[in-house]
């Protein structure tokens, strides 16, 4: 299971946006940023666990 989420982790890195290079302030980030964050944190958080 360990191994889908690196996969995961990995496709994210590629593929998804990065919020902290386009310094977007977490108090005035839409809905789409605010998932895409949550997503990105949940999907991190369980490759490393």
């Amino acid at each position: 299971m360990k191994l889908v989420f690196k996969t995961l982790a990995y496709l994210n890195k590629l593929l998804l946006p990065s919020l902290t290079k386009r310094r977007v302030d977490l108090s005035k980030a839409n809905k789409f940023q605010m998932i895409l964050l949550g997503w990105r944190t949940f999907v991190t958080k369980r490759a490393l666990d």
